[in-house]
Formats: C-alpha cells, sequence, structure tokens
C-alpha cells in the first residue's frame, strides 16, 4: 500500500495492514515508534496476543534530562504487556553531536538519511528495530517494524532485524508493507 501522503492519519491503516500481514507471515514479534504512547496503545488493541515492542525517543532527546514518554505511560504499556525501550537513535547517536559541532559527513548520518529516501517512517522503522534488538527485546526471527512521520504511523516493513555491530551483515528488509509516496 501507498499512501499519498506521510503522517498521523495513516497509523490506523498501517497497522491495519501490518496485523494482517504478520497474520499471514505467523510473525510474532512487532515493534512500532511511539513517542507519547498513543501509537503503542492502539498496536496493543490491534495486535493482541503478539510481542509489541514500543520504542520511544531517548531522554534528553527534545529538552535535556526530559522523557518525552511520561513514566506513567511506559508503566502503563508495560503493565498491559508492552515492552519499552528508550534509547538513543541508532542512526544518528553520537555522531550528530560531532556533527553539530564540526560539521562534515558521517556515514551513520548518510546512512539515515539514504533511508529517507524512502520516507521518515521508513527509516524510523529501520532504526527502532535496531534499538529493539540492542535492548534485547528480539528473538533474532523477522519481525513487522513500524514508524512514522512526526506524528503517527505511516511505514511499515517485515526485516530481519540485526544489532548496530552487525547491521549490515544480518538486517534484511524483505518487505514494504505500507509507505508514504512523498516525503
Amino acid at each position: 500500500m501507498i499512501f499519498e501522503k506521510p503522517g498521523e492519519g495513516n497509523t490506523e491503516q498501517t497497522l491495519v495492514l501490518a496485523y494482517e500481514r504478520a497474520v499471514q507471515l505467523g510473525i510474532q514479534e512487532i515493534v512500532v515508534s511511539s513517542s507519547t504512547g498513543k501509537s503503542g496503545y492502539r498496536a496493543l488493541e490491534i495486535f493482541n496476543g503478539l510481542q509489541i515492542v514500543v520504542v520511544t525517543y531517548h531522554c534528553g532527546f527534545r529538552k535535556p534530562f526530559k522523557k518525552v514518554m511520561p513514566d506513567a505511560v511506559r508503566a502503563d504499556l508495560e503493565q498491559k504487556g508492552a515492552k519499552v525501550v528508550s534509547a538513543t537513535h541508532a542512526l544518528s547517536g553520537v555522531e550528530r553531536s560531532i556533527h553539530k559541532k564540526y560539521s562534515g559527513i558521517y556515514p551513520v548520518l548518510l546512512i539515515a538519511d539514504t533511508l529517507r529516501l524512502f520516507g521518515q517512517g521508513t527509516k524510523v522503522a529501520v532504526e527502532i528495530s535496531i534499538m529493539a534488538a540492542d535492548a534485547g527485546m528480539l528473538s533474532g526471527n523477522d519481525i513487522i517494524s513500524i514508524g512514522g512521520t512526526a506524528k503517527g504511523l505511516d511505514a511499515a516493513l517485515v526485516l530481519k532485524p540485526a544489532h548496530q555491530s552487525t547491521l549490515f551483515s544480518d538486517m534484511c528488509i524483505r518487505e514494504v508493507i505500507c509507505k508514504p509516496r512523498t516525503l
């Protein structure tokens, strides 16, 4: 499915399409991006019975030493069965700090920008799968990873996950379930 525009308006359909594909392929692990918890809650409803990993921004992403997802929301998502990961962005991390201070071109930022050619949500879906793998939340089996552009969800991928250290040897994007046509 190709959406005409990116953004929050595609969230419901993205989750439904991803669920249908998970059932068809027998995939048990779903990774979903969620900053406030809203997408995480909806994923728990739609993917009832499957393992849900919600990946959110690292502390300090918007304001120094401040979390984006409130602790109460994280605790509630976990109580409802989700695993929640808050981690440094796999495709920027400390390189973003170096770039801001010294300028220049950096390999990890190039990877992120290359993935953005397929849309921000696609880049996010790849990135959160790495973050979930590095946090020890995945088995190594194929997953569905769901990301978005700004707010909500608009891209879903079937992929073989990998850790940061084995990204190029182990990760494989097997299918694009949906993504926006425009950036």
